[in-house]
C-alpha cells in the first residue's frame, strides 16, 4: 500500500511539473513605500518574475472603497519588439521585469490602494494569457493647514468675588494623520490632568472653595507658577462653562483714527481691573486637558484640544499661552500664541461731531490705550452701555456691543452722561462720556399768539385786534 501511495504521489508531482512547464509561472510584487508628504514626487515600482513571454502590464488606482478601479498606465508587449523570446523551449529561463509609475506632486486624493496587473502568454496556446497582480497602499501625509487659539464661552463678565473656570481651545485643521497637540505657558510645558466628564471634574474640585484662602496681603501676588511637562488625555466631553453668560449681541467695528469729538466731554476713567479680588489661590492651578478629533471631507483631520483651569486675574494677566503641534510632515513644531490681558483705557468717539436735536448719535469704542498692541485684548471683552442716573433712550437699562446708537436725540438729553463698561474674565474698566446736544436750526418753532382778555372775561374779537394793530403802527 505504501508503494502504491508513493507511485501516486510521484505521478502527481510529475503532472504538476509538466503543467507548470507548459503554462509557465508568474510572480508579481510591488516594492513597499513609507508614508509620503503631500507635494512629493512618488515612484511606484512593480517587480515580476516569469519564464514566459510578457503580454501586458496595467496599473490601476482603486477608488470608492475598492468598488471602482481607474486605469492609470498600460503597457502592451504586442506592439513592442524589445520583449524577450525563449531560445530553448525546453530550458526554463527566469526573466525579471520592472514597471514603474511616477506620480508627481501627490495630493490627498492620490491616497489609497494601487494595483499592478501583469499578463504572460500561455505556453500551451498563444491565445490564452496567464494573469497575476500585486497591490500597495499609498499613504499620503498632510501637514496641518491652520492652527488657532480661542477662548471658550466668551465674552464673559468679570467676577472679583470668586474664581471662574476658564478654557482655552486650540483648533488644528488639515493634518493627516492627526497631530499631537500640547500647551505651554510662558514657553514651558504645562502639566495637565485628563478628565472624562464635567461631573467628574466637579467631584474632584476644579480648585474649589477648599483650595482658596482670603487675600491677606498683596505680597501673595508674587506667587510663582510651577511648570512641568504636558501629556495628552483620553477623548472625552469638554466642560461646559459660564452657562449664564450674556448673548453675543455686540457689533464689531474697525478702529479708526478719529480724534474725540467736540461734543464728548473727557471724564477720567474709573479702572476696576486693578482692584484685587477677594480671593486668592493657595497653590498652583490644576490644568485639565481634553482633546477630540474628527475627519473632514478631504480625508484630513481636525483636532480640538482644550485647557481648563481656575483663572486668577492677578497671576494670569499678561501670561503668554501657546498651543503647539507636532506632526511627522512638519520639520519643526507649529504653534499659535495668545497673551491674556485685561481691558484698560477704552477710547471713545462720537458721530456726528456736532450733535443736534433730532440727529442719530453713535458712540463707539475705537480701541484701548495699552501701547503698541492697543487693540489686542484677549479674551474678547464684553461692552456694556448704561446711562448715569436713568435708563437709555429706548427705555432699557443696558446695551451690549461696541457701538451705542441713540436715535433722534431730543433736547432733554443735553448734558446726559453715558458709561461704557468693558470687561473680560481678567478685569473690568469704566469710561464715561457726556452728550452735548445743540439746537437744530432746521426745526421751526411754533409762533406764540397774543390773547388778551376783555372786561367781560372773553377774548378780544378780530375787529378790536385790528384796531390795536393800527394804533401800534401809527405810534411807530
Amino acid at each position: 500500500m505504501t508503494k502504491e501511495m508513493s507511485i501516486i504521489t510521484l505521478s502527481l508531482l510529475l503532472c504538476a511539473d509538466l503543467l507548470d512547464f507548459v503554462r509557465g509561472y508568474l510572480t508579481v510584487t510591488i516594492e513597499p513605500l513609507p508614508p509620503v508628504v503631500m507635494g512629493d514626487t512618488v515612484t511606484l515600482k512593480c517587480n515580476f518574475r516569469t519564464d514566459g513571454n510578457l503580454r501586458e502590464i496595467v496599473w490601476f488606482r482603486v477608488t470608492e472603497g475598492g468598488t471602482s478601479k481607474q486605469k492609470i498606465f498600460t503597457y502592451d508587449a504586442m506592439y513592442n519588439t524589445n520583449f524577450s523570446h525563449m531560445e530553448d523551449f525546453r530550458r526554463r529561463e527566469d526573466l525579471v521585469y520592472q514597471s514603474t509609475v511616477r506620480l508627481p506632486e501627490v495630493q490627498m486624493e492620490d491616497d489609497g490602494p494601487y494595483e499592478c496587473h501583469v499578463g504572460i502568454y500561455d505556453r500551451a496556446s498563444r491565445e490564452k494569457v496567464v494573469l497575476a497582480s500585486g497591490s500597495i497602499t499609498l499613504n499620503v501625509m498632510s501637514p496641518p493647514k491652520s492652527i488657532s487659539v480661542e477662548a471658550a464661552n466668551q465674552p464673559a463678565r468679570f467676577n472679583r468675588y470668586e474664581a471662574q473656570n476658564f478654557t482655552l481651545v486650540c483648533i488644528v485643521t488639515g493634518g493627516k494623520p492627526a497631530p499631537v497637540v500640547y500647551f505651554k505657558r510662558d514657553g514651558e510645558l504645562i502639566e495637565v490632568h485628563p478628565f472624562t466628564s464635567s461631573e467628574k471634574v466637579e467631584n474632584r474640585g476644579l480648585l474649589g472653595a477648599k483650595d482658596n484662602q482670603p487675600l491677606i496681603s498683596r505680597e501673595l501676588d508674587d506667587t510663582k507658577v510651577q511648570k512641568s511637562l504636558s501629556f495628552q488625555g483620553p477623548y472625552s466631553e469638554p466642560v461646559r462653562l459660564d452657562k449664564d453668560r450674556p448673548q453675543r449681541s455686540y457689533t464689531s467695528g474697525a478702529p479708526s483714527q478719529e480724534e474725540p469729538s467736540p461734543t464728548t466731554e473727557v471724564i477720567p476713567e474709573t479702572v476696576i481691573s486693578r482692584e484685587f479680588p477677594r480671593w486668592v489661590l493657595s497653590s498652583s492651578p490644576l490644568y485639565f486637558f481634553n482633546h477630540t478629533q474628527s475627519e473632514l471631507h478631504d480625508g484630513t483631520m481636525e483636532v480640538q484640544a482644550t485647557l481648563t483651569w481656575h483663572l486668577n486675574p492677578q497671576l494670569d494677566n499678561e501670561a503668554l499661552f501657546s498651543c503647539e503641534v507636532k506632526h511627522p510632515a512638519l520639520s519643526m513644531p507649529m504653534k499659535a500664541e495668545v497673551t491674556l490681558s485685561a481691558p484698560k483705557g477704552p477710547k471713545l468717539s462720537m458721530a456726528p461731531s456736532r450733535a443736534e436735536v433730532g440727529d442719530t448719535v453713535r458712540i463707539k469704542v475705537e480701541g484701548f490705550q495699552m501701547g503698541p498692541k492697543a487693540n489686542e485684548v484677549f479674551p474678547e471683552p464684553l461692552f456694556i452701555w448704561t446711562r448715569v442716573g436713568g435708563p437709555l433712550l429706548d427705555g432699557s437699562e443696558e446695551r451690549f456691543g461696541k457701538v451705542l446708537v441713540l436715535d433722534r436725540v431730543p433736547a432733554e438729553l443735553n448734558g446726559s452722561m453715558y458709561r461704557c463698561t468693558v470687561q473680560n474674565p481678567l478685569g473690568s474698566t469704566n469710561t464715561h462720556t457726556r452728550l452735548i446736544v445743540f439746537e437744530n436750526p432746521r426745526i421751526k418753532k411754533k409762533p406764540k399768539h397774543l390773547n388778551l382778555p376783555n372786561s367781560s372775561g372773553d377774548l378780544l374779537g378780530p375787529s378790536l385786534m385790528m384796531l390795536l394793530l393800527s394804533l401800534t403802527l401809527e405810534l411807530t
